[in-house]
C-alpha cells in the first residue's frame, strides 16, 4: 500500500514539475516566434505632387538666379559634391559656378523652358528632364572672350534631398541638333558604264554641309556655363 501511495505521489510530483516549465517555456517560445514573423518597416510614400511642385520651382527660379547674379541661391541648391558636364562635354565645379554667377559671366536676351519632367524615385531623390532655347546667349570666358551659347539645349538634372534640403547633385547637358535633309535616291551617283571617267556629281542639298555643321557650343574650345536652369 505504502509502495502503491509513493508511486503515485512521485508521478503527481513530475506531472507538476513538466507543467511548471513548460509554461515557463511557452513565453519565451510565443517572443520568438513574433520576431521572426514581425514585417520590415515600410518606407513612406513619397507626395510625388509635392516633390514636383518644389522641383518644377527650383528650375523656373534659375533665371532669376542668373539675372540676379544670385550667389546665395547657388550655394544652397547646389551640392558641395555636384557633378556638372557641359555641352563640350568638359566637366565644372560648384565653386566655378559661383564664380560665372557672381561675375554675370552667363546671360541671354531670353531663357524659354520647355518638356519639363520630374521623375520621382524616392523620397528623397529625383530626376528632371527638361528643354531650355537660348535667345542671344553669351558667355565671357576668363580670358575675356565672349561666346555665342545660344541654341537649344537638353539637360537631365539629379536632385537628392539631404537634411530636408532638395540638392543638385548631377547636371548633364547636351545641344538639340536638328537632323539635316533627307537624301534623294536621284541624289545619288550611278555607276556609268563607260569605261572613261563619269564626271563628278554636283552636290547634292543631302552633300551640302547641314545647320548641324556649324559651330556649336559644344564645339567650342573652351568650357561652357550651362545654359539652363537648375
Amino acid at each position: 500500500m505504502r509502495k502503491h501511495f509513493g508511486i503515485t505521489l512521485l508521478s503527481i510530483l513530475i506531472g507538476a514539475v513538466t507543467a511548471f516549465y513548460s509554461g515557463c517555456a511557452s513565453p519565451q517560445n510565443s517572443n520568438s516566434n513574433t520576431n521572426a514573423v514581425a514585417a520590415p518597416s515600410v518606407e513612406p510614400t513619397p507626395d510625388k505632387a509635392a516633390i514636383e511642385a518644389e522641383l518644377t520651382r527650383i528650375e523656373n527660379d534659375w533665371t532669376r538666379v542668373l539675372k540676379e547674379r544670385d550667389v546665395a541661391a547657388v550655394r544652397k541648391v547646389e551640392a558641395d559634391d555636384i557633378l556638372l558636364v557641359y555641352p563640350d562635354g568638359s566637366t565644372g565645379s560648384k565653386d566655378q559656378d559661383m564664380k560665372d554667377i557672381e561675375a554675370g559671366a552667363l546671360s541671354a536676351d531670353s531663357w524659354e523652358l520647355s518638356d519639363l519632367t520630374v521623375t520621382v524615385l524616392d523620397s528623397d531623390s529625383a530626376v528632371v528632364r527638361l528643354r531650355t532655347t537660348v535667345k542671344g546667349g553669351k558667355y565671357k570666358t576668363p580670358d575675356g572672350k565672349t561666346q555665342d551659347v545660344s541654341g537649344d539645349f537638353r539637360s537631365v538634372d539629379t536632385f537628392a534631398r539631404r537634411n530636408g534640403q532638395w540638392q543638385l547633385v548631377a547636371s548633364a547637358t547636351v545641344p538639340v541638333r536638328n537632323p539635316g535633309p533627307t537624301a534623294s535616291p536621284s541624289a545619288t551617283p550611278k555607276p556609268s558604264a563607260s569605261p572613261k571617267p563619269s564626271p563628278s556629281p554636283k552636290s547634292s542639298p543631302a552633300a551640302k554641309a547641314s545647320p548641324t555643321a556649324r559651330p556649336t557650343p559644344a564645339k567650342l574650345g573652351t568650357p561652357q556655363r550651362k545654359p539652363t536652369p537648375r
